[in-house]
């Protein structure tokens, strides 16, 4: 499997699983035992799950990739996510803001399935651009 592969399935995870919040693409990418480090519930279901709610929360939810590299089995991509505050979010009645927040994760591929996850995003400045912790001096 070539890295220019591995960087289509995740392009395409990105763009019209999560985009598009297309949950069959979400099932044809990625593996039935995927784990993600960074999430509570870390399996298949726990990212369709988390998704989900960060859609009901921001219902026009758009990722943007600015950078992709790959090596081997593994993607790092680098990009923002951006949406407007019109759903509940962890507790946060909607606000109606916009919200412009980077992210980076790293994927794992594995016979043309995404098997791994680990995501850094910045929750300290979502929070901070939904009003509910002041922004540093």
């Amino acid at each position: 499997m070539s890295t220019e592969t591995n960087k289509a399935i995740v392009h395409r995870l990105i763009e019209e699983g999560m985009n598009q919040y297309n949950v069959s693409v979400i099932d044809e990418l990625m593996a039935p035992n995927y784990v993600n480090y960074d999430l509570s519930a870390p399996g298949l279901e726990g990212f369709k799950q988390a998704l989900g709610v960060l859609h009901a929360a921001f219902p026009d939810l758009h990722f943007i990739l600015e950078d992709e590299i790959a090596e081997g089995d593994k993607v790092v991509t680098r990009g923002y996510l951006t949406g407007t505050h019109q759903g509940e979010f962890q507790g946060i009645p909607p606000t109606g803001k916009q919200i412009h927040v980077k992210y980076i994760d790293i994927w794992r591929v594995e016979n043309n399935k995404l098997v791994e996850t680990w995501l850094r995003l910045d929750q300290l400045g979502l929070l901070q651009q939904l009003g509910v912790i002041p922004p540093m001096a």
